[in-house]
């Protein structure tokens, strides 16, 4: 194990981006003989010398993590194809091995540790300074506490439990570090975000920019910086990863933390101006502008229009960009469309549920996207969709001339990317492609408002059941729930109803609402290939068959009111996930994973 702790915590920073005077220092680390007094005592170069972490955090994005431009997070899981198939079905296959390091490796875990060591530097050497203001300082340090903890908790995410450091390890150090259990893990990332919001607090950072209405308002000059609000979202994400199946220790005693975290994060939020974004201004949180009031962190990326490599390659396929094969965009799958419910909460899941919505007139396989939840028209491009340049989506094959041609989107030859499922990711996309060539403003969202009201009913209804609110807090599971469908000003009742009174019965009976809930509403974010983990719902997800349904062109009828055919139909064999346990983890590389004697072996696979 040592080589490979020293091969994961050992400083490896690059240039400290320090000043000009600092030059003969560049790709130098402290440590190696060289002056500290330079480093450490002037505020500005400690700065420098920190802020090399920003270089990496944004990695852990869910549009950064792009495995070479032909995968996302979503992309490995059963809630999408990828249409290419390249790396996409290696990993939802399972046989990962050293092809990680390609991928994961280069984003998360060669970074972060290093990361880690950074922050780690810096705590250490803080009371140094000689300059600076104390506010700034005091956010500095807030900073290192923070990245720590989301450091380690971006490797727990990935590879489980881990070893948590909180010194800068030297020759002299014990490098066998045993791993935490997951559980102490994330309790150990929550105590780094209490220290972290104390030090934002008494920097004046709990949030960076002014509040809504005022000058100023999301453009502070280091509006891409977590803040005090950032901590506590951050809290209350890794308690609610503590309390969760995969992780849970305490039984209802995690739950209950949990709930108090996301409680607190929620006050803090609204108490500084963040809010939910209205339905006209819903997509904001990803492009059409630099910052929102509901993100709680995110990072601008800047402009770009179809014809860019980055970060069009994860959010167009290759009809839309006009490129036959360099490009696969995520296709959701029939699984994900059926999580959106009917616009009055009725759950289309499975056959029964589609059933019983359709004897109350509310849904019709044959006009599957009337009445439905608002969401799927803002998040997904489905066939007759109306989206920019094309009038309506055109994803059908027309078979009347004894011919079967594909449609406009999914021409039958030329696009080795083009959707096999029937659907295209709208949520990220801005609209753009090689029929409306318009420059889009890009954001990286990291954590968001509407997290938090999923997180606190996730844990409300496991702690205290659908309609009792947690000590102190003014809302219970359901208010929460209804808080994101219809208690905003987003959506009316009229548009998306609130929470069913046969859903609100049990903690059993809201659970499996709840979690649709989050993946409607946090699709494409990243979220959901975590969360059927930590649900240890992934066995089942992963192990179902992946559903397309691709219309046909038909005769307008009373049997197809739309002149459009649709029927659900099994991809392929080699676009189908699977499902081992130890695809709960990544592995680590088995070159290296001998030599580490405290990590058991059931990730070697």
């Amino acid at each position: 194990m040592k080589k490979y702790i020293i091969l994961l915590l050992c400083i490896c920073l690059g240039p400290f981006l320090l000043t000009s005077c600092m030059e003969s220092y560049l790709d130098k680390a402290p440590e190696s003989g060289l002056n500290e007094e330079l480093v450490f005592t002037k505020y500005t170069n400690t700065k420098s010398f920190f802020d090399n972490v920003y270089g990496t955090v944004w990695n852990a994005a869910p549009l950064k993590i792009d495995f070479s431009g032909n995968m996302c997070m979503d992309g490995i899981t059963d809630w999408a194809d990828m249409g290419r198939i390249i790396y996409t079905g290696y990993y939802k296959l399972g046989p990962l091995g050293d092809i990680m390091q390609e991928d994961f490796g280069k984003n998360i875990l060669d970074p972060f540790p290093k990361n880690i060591r950074i922050c780690n530097i810096l705590l250490q050497n803080i009371g140094r300074l000689t300059d600076g203001k104390q506010e700034d300082i005091n956010d500095l340090i807030g900073q290192a506490y923070f990245i720590r903890g989301f450091s380690h908790f971006e490797l727990f995410r990935y590879w489980g439990g881990w070893p948590y450091v909180t010194k800068p390890l030297g020759n002299d150090d014990s490098w066998d570090i045993p791993r935490l259990s997951k559980h102490e893990t994330m309790v150990r990332v929550a105590a780094d975000m209490d220290s972290a919001y104390t030090f934002f607090e008494k920097a004046g950072k709990v949030r960076r920019d002014p509040l809504p209405g005022q000058a100023g308002n999301l453009n502070a000059p280091d509006q891409n910086r977590p803040s005090g609000v950032t901590a506590k979202a951050y809290r209350s994400r890794a308690l609610l990863y503590a309390a969760s199946p995969l992780n849970n220790e305490l039984g209802i005693k995690d739950w209950e933390e949990a709930a108090k975290a996301s409680w607190e994060a929620i006050q803090k939020a609204e108490q500084n101006g963040y809010s939910l974004q209205a339905v006209v201004d819903y997509t904001k949180n990803y492009w059409g502008t630099t910052y929102t009031n509901e993100q709680l962190w995110a990072n601008y990326y800047g402009t770009s229009k179809y014809s860019d490599t980055y970060p069009n390659k994860m959010l167009l396929n290759a009809v839309f960009g006009n490129s036959a094969s360099s490009f696969a965009g995520i296709d959701p799958t029939q699984g994900a469309v059926d999580c959106f419910e009917t616009r009055w909460g009725d759950p289309l899941n499975t056959q029964a549920q589609r059933d019983a919505a359709t004897a109350l007139g509310h849904y019709n396989e044959q006009n599957p996207f009337a009445d439905r939840d608002p969401r799927l028209a803002i998040d997904i491009i489905y066939n007759t969709a109306t989206i920019p340049g094309y009038t309506t989506a055109k994803i059908y094959f027309d078979a009347s001339s004894g011919t079967s041609v594909g449609s406009e989107l999914i021409p039958n030859t030329g696009y080795s990317g083009i959707t096999r499922t029937g659907y295209y990711q709208r949520k990220l996309w801005g609209g753009q492609s090689v029929k409306n060539n318009v420059t889009i403003q890009y954001t990286y969202l990291m954590i968001r408002l509407g997290e938090l009201y999923l997180n606190y009913a996730e844990a409300a209804n496991e702690a205290y059941g659908p309609n009792t609110a947690a000590p102190g807090a003014t809302m219970s599971a359901v208010d929460a729930i209804n808080k994101i469908r219809n208690g905003t000003g987003r959506w009316t009742t009229a548009q998306m109803a609130p929470v069913q009174d046969q859903f609100k019965t049990n903690t059993d009976a809201l659970r499996p609402r709840i979690r649709n809930e989050r993946k409607v509403e946090l699709c494409f974010e990243g979220q959901y290939f975590f969360d059927i983990r930590r649900w240890m719902d992934a066995p089942a997800t992963m192990g179902s068959p992946m559903i397309g349904n691709i219309a046909e062109k038909v005769v307008v009828s009373s049997t197809y009111p739309t002149g459009y055919k649709y029927t659900r139909t099994t991809l392929s064999p080699d676009r189908q996930c699977r499902w081992i346990d130890a695809m709960y983890y990544l592995p680590f590389r088995q070159v290296d994973y001998f030599k580490m004697k405290n990590f058991d072996l059931g990730q070697v696979w």
